[in-house]
């Protein structure tokens, strides 16, 4: 890693900023990003004579709220088209946005984000809930989530041609119409679902408990899932421990990023990046507050943990509780290769922070831990 910082640095400020996507949207979108790519960030600033530990601190942030703003914005823009296009055509629909983009994990600033375009005269819900044992669900329907979705696939795809002319509407895609350039200030994927009435929503009746369905039109099949619980929950974590979990988690992602840009293969979803270090020691993360170098720290410290406890690592799961983060084996060799590359930035951020362990041979993990965490980066 260490022939390659320089790079890195020159990869991550291109992926913040948006630059190395400009093809991908409206020709005045990547004149701004262009011109907003000129300007440094202030993590650019810091460390100056310590190129590892300014990459760090620069892969913890957030992407430029301008950036997520204008994602959001622009899901929103091809949002009212299709709801006034679709409820036209008798096709009722409500919108959300689930992914990293709301959950400001995003590590692109020229990112996609995935607009949900959920039918409501549709949905399907679970026959062991209050609400459906005390008959409060309508009589059963023909219409099956298949057809129902196959068709407001199909209509969104004729729809977002006809309104987005200029726009690339690749409909190649199982579960998802990618949508890009033209007039777009982003990419845009549109996942057409509906809702899933969950045992837990039935109770609580807040959505966040509530399922959606998607389409996988390749094989075809539906999958329900539950984004909103899953933004919820890191959420709530993330604030008991100061915001450390979502730059260990943009953390994670970048130099995952990195790892593949130099030849590495590292098969490991961001999904399951974000569920892995929803469950890393909080009092790592909280330390963070004042000294940011602790976030990595802790990062490197549950990686290796669950490298070496293969066990553990299989046993957790995603923090909507739905399933096993490891639910393959290819997502844990990816872990494991992840892991050595922290290990690796972790040990040279420490020696840059620490004359002893430039200079001793004999310096352990735990010698650079604590490094990391006493170190306070000045801003």
């Amino acid at each position: 890693m260490a022939t390659n910082i320089n790079k890195r640095l020159d990869q991550l400020r291109t992926r913040r900023t948006g630059i190395d996507r400009a093809h991908r949207v409206a020709k005045d979108a990547a004149a701004e990003v262009l011109a907003k790519s000129r300007i440094d960030e202030a993590w650019q600033k810091r460390a100056k004579d310590q190129p590892y530990t300014r990459y760090c601190l620069g892969a913890m942030q957030a992407v430029d709220p301008d950036y997520t703003r204008i994602s959001i914005e622009t899901a929103e823009r091809v949002g009212r088209q299709l709801l006034s296009n679709l409820h036209a055509l008798g096709i009722p629909i409500e919108l959300g946005i689930q992914g990293s983009v709301p959950l400001d994990v995003h590590i692109r600033g020229v990112s996609d984000v995935d607009l949900l375009v959920l039918e409501t005269d549709f949905y399907t819900y679970n026959t062991r809930g209050v609400m459906s044992l005390g008959g409060q669900y309508r009589s059963p329907t023909q219409r099956t989530s298949l057809l129902v979705l196959g068709n407001l696939r199909t209509q969104s795809e004729r729809i977002l041609k006809d309104k987005f002319p200029a726009a690339t509407v690749d409909t190649s895609g199982g579960k998802a119409i990618a949508m890009s350039g033209g007039s777009l200030a982003r990419p845009v994927d549109v996942v057409p679902s509906h809702w899933h009435d969950t045992v837990e929503y039935q109770v609580s009746k807040l959505e966040r408990d509530r399922g959606v369905t998607i389409l996988d039109r390749k094989v075809p099949k539906t999958i329900d899932n539950l984004p909103f619980l899953h933004i919820y929950r890191i959420n709530e974590r993330d604030k008991s421990v100061f915001g450390g979990l979502k730059k260990a988690i943009r953390l994670c992602k970048n130099v995952k990023n990195d790892a593949i840009e130099e030849g590495r293969k590292i098969n490991f979803p961001s999904f399951d990046i974000a569920a892995t270090m929803y469950h890393a020691d909080s009092a790592g993360f909280q330390a963070g507050i004042v000294n940011e170098l602790a976030v990595l720290a802790e990062t490197q410290r549950f990686l290796d943990e669950l490298y070496h406890d293969e066990a553990k690592a299989k046993s957790l799961m995603v923090p909507d509780g739905s399933r096993h983060i490891f639910d393959n084996d290819d997502k844990y060799q990816g872990l494991r290769t992840l892991s050595y590359e922290m290990d690796e930035l972790a040990k040279e951020v420490a020696k840059e922070q620490s004359p002893l362990l430039r200079i001793s041979p004999q310096a352990t993990i735990l010698d650079t831990r604590k490094a990391l965490r006493e170190t306070y980066v000045p801003r």
